[in-house]
């Protein structure tokens, strides 16, 4: 029993983008993840890995200090900050006369995210994309832009580029201006707060934006994994399979990518529960604390 478990383990390990996305061609990846991250598929959890596919339906979610960078198909990106909640609820492309057409439909139940046009790209393809954010809808066609579900309002601002947004079912107000921003007020249940006056629209700061844009942007050293990332974490190395499969569980459930090496050490068996992928050694390091506060074993132990 004990050693199918092992090897359980380990397959599960060893296939995380594969495993995970052989049913549907990509049409989102995974570029860069600063933990703890997770995506929700057909109900089950798991973590976010660089490198990881996704696809229509999925739900993502990031806990505290976490961030996260998407790159879709096409070329966008769509980045979400600390404690987000994501839903991929539409995501197709398609070829048109030589152009990519990329139609989306996202949903930000929480957090902050913003959504960049590739520069590269945008003589090239065209977008239908809507991004729903809680109270407000924006509708998107070719842009960058930055918004935020937050527990007393919704915020939409636009960077560069058009985007059309409506509250519920009050009239579309078209926003061309960069650096213009719509706010509307929430109830504490999360519906549009009809007490107060309606959503009106206002310049932001350079200063302000760039706040607001640190939400969404991963920090170097902060523990951060990225598509190519050549260091790794080591959690545990123990000659107890038991103990690195609990380990390794209990990174996981924690949206900590774990994965398991089996290897032998002085004649004998053992197993060694790491983090690839990350971007630096500071991102490493920055991981030792985190790590054993959940596994309870000081990392490399």
């Amino acid at each position: 029993m004990q050693i199918k478990r092992i090897a359980a383990g380990i397959a599960l390990a060893l296939c995380i983008s594969p495993c995970t996305t052989a049913l549907a061609a990509p049409t989102a990846v995974v570029e860069g993840v600063q933990m703890p991250a997770w995506v929700e598929r057909a109900g089950a959890k798991q973590p976010l890995a660089p490198g990881m596919q996704l696809n229509a339906a999925d739900k993502i979610s990031t806990g505290q200090n976490s961030r996260l960078l998407l790159r879709l198909a096409e070329g966008s990106t769509v980045k979400l900050g600390e404690n987000a909640m994501l839903s991929l609820d539409k995501l197709e492309q398609s070829k048109q006369n030589k152009q990519t057409f990329l139609s989306a439909a996202l949903d930000v139940a929480r957090g902050a995210f913003r959504f960049t046009t590739d520069a590269a790209n945008k003589l090239n393809s065209k977008r239908d994309v809507n991004i729903r954010i809680a109270t407000l809808t924006a509708g998107v066609r070719g842009t960058d832009l930055w918004g935020k579900s937050a527990g007393d309002r919704d915020v939409v601002c636009l960077i560069e580029g058009h985007i059309a947004v409506q509250r519920e079912q009050d009239p579309v107000v078209d926003i061309a201006q960069p650096l213009q921003f719509y706010i509307a007020p929430k109830t504490a249940d999360g519906k549009a707060d009809r007490s107060k006056p309606e959503p009106q629209l206002a310049a932001v700061g350079e200063d302000q934006l760039k706040q607001w844009a640190l939400e969404t942007e991963i920090a170097a050293g902060q523990g951060a994994a990225r598509k190519g990332g050549k260091f790794k974490f080591t959690a545990m190395k123990s000659a107890d399979q038991n103990a690195a499969i609990k380990a390794y569980s209990d990174l996981r459930a924690a949206g900590y990518p774990a994965q398991i090496y089996p290897g032998v050490d002085a004649g004998k068996r053992s197993y060694e529960v790491r983090i690839p992928g990350l971007a630096s050694k500071d991102d490493a390091d920055n991981l030792a604390p985190k790590i054993e506060a959940i596994t309870g074993v000081k990392p490399g132990a």
